[in-house]
């Protein structure tokens, strides 16, 4: 039998270091081993989970372990490997195989985990028709479309990034975005229909409304955003307008289009995203540092609701489980 803590959401709005146990073998296709760091998703563990309905919750998203344990059918993996996977706020990680992905050696192990947060507009790149040097707008500069205009930056495309919070907006400064504005700019003619696609991260209408309003003719409209609540109200006929006339293409951006690992006939994979955004890491070529706060477990009540009243310090939080 294995003890180790994890991190619960007890009751709505609670958050719980709580004492667990594995007492069940390990499988054959397993590995195994302590969690390095964690890494919180806010708008996925916030209203998915910690404002949720079903307790107890046990929340998580991405983590990094250190392998301890190999199934006996596990092969090309050896104790004291670091790996990824999309694990739960626990101090230790059960996982198959093939559902992890190695570190790169050099790569800070408290770097890793954001793999999984640039891999969701990964999908996005992917299977768009936009190719770089086109311009590409991001509304919403939250985790995951910071994320996203560094990534899309990264890889040769002219972005503009948009939110209205201050902080957010000083954020994507540091992390090197270059064009970063309050509001979509519908009426600036250097804007207005030159964008080949919008990466709409925030979940709010009039976003995605201002760039139905922007994007080129054929151009793309990403919802990558979870809609988790209404925001204002915006009448039907306002989106089908701009899509019919100006041929928009508007389509989810939720990440789970590709399947999780590469198949015949499909391009691209969930797990291979991951490798690809860990590479990118590893080459330096996305700005964290003062970007993130690392943090102990002991402290997730007081986390998430700094994360919930929007009065966090830092835009990513990490959770470090060395001790």
């Amino acid at each position: 039998m294995t003890c180790f803590q994890a991190i619960s959401f007890t009751a709505r709005a609670t958050a719980t270091l709580v004492d667990r146990q594995e007492d069940q073998p390990l499988a054959a296709d397993q590995v195994e081993g302590v969690t390095r760091f964690t890494l919180v998703s806010p708008g996925t563990e916030l209203a998915g989970a910690y404002l949720g309905e079903r307790f107890p919750a046990f929340p998580g998203y991405a983590a990094v372990f250190q392998v301890e344990a190999v199934g006996a059918d596990v092969e090309h993996v050896r104790p004291g490997e670091l790996l990824f996977c999309m694990g739960n706020h626990q101090g230790r990680q059960r996982v198959r195989a093939v559902d992890t992905v190695p570190v790169p050696a050099g790569l800070a192990a408290e770097h890793a985990p954001f793999c999984r947060l640039m891999s969701v507009t990964m999908s996005t790149l992917q299977t768009t028709l936009a190719r770089p040097p086109a311009t590409v707008l991001v509304t919403g500069l939250g985790p995951v479309g910071h994320l996203a205009a560094q990534l899309f930056g990264a890889y040769g495309f002219d972005v503009i990034a948009v939110d209205p919070l201050e902080a957010r907006r000083e954020w994507a400064t540091k992390g090197g975005i270059a064009r970063v504005l309050p509001s979509v700019p519908v009426d600036d003619p250097a804007v207005s229909r030159n964008v080949a696609l919008h990466l709409e991260c925030s979940g709010h209408e009039q976003a995605a409304l201002d760039g139905c309003r922007v994007v080129m003719k054929k151009g793309e409209v990403a919802l990558v955003g979870a809609p988790w609540s209404q925001r204002v109200d915006i009448q039907a006929h306002e989106f089908l307008r701009e899509i019919f006339f100006n041929y928009i293409m508007l389509r989810s951006g939720w990440e789970w289009e590709l399947p999780h690992h590469t198949t015949d006939f499909r391009r691209g994979s969930i797990f291979g995203n991951f490798a690809e955004a860990l590479r990118l890491l590893s080459t330096g070529r996305m700005a964290l540092d003062g970007l993130y706060e690392v943090l102990a477990p002991a402290d997730c009540q007081s986390v998430f609701q700094d994360l919930m009243h929007r009065r966090a310090s830092t835009l990513f939080q990490v959770f470090d489980w060395s001790a």
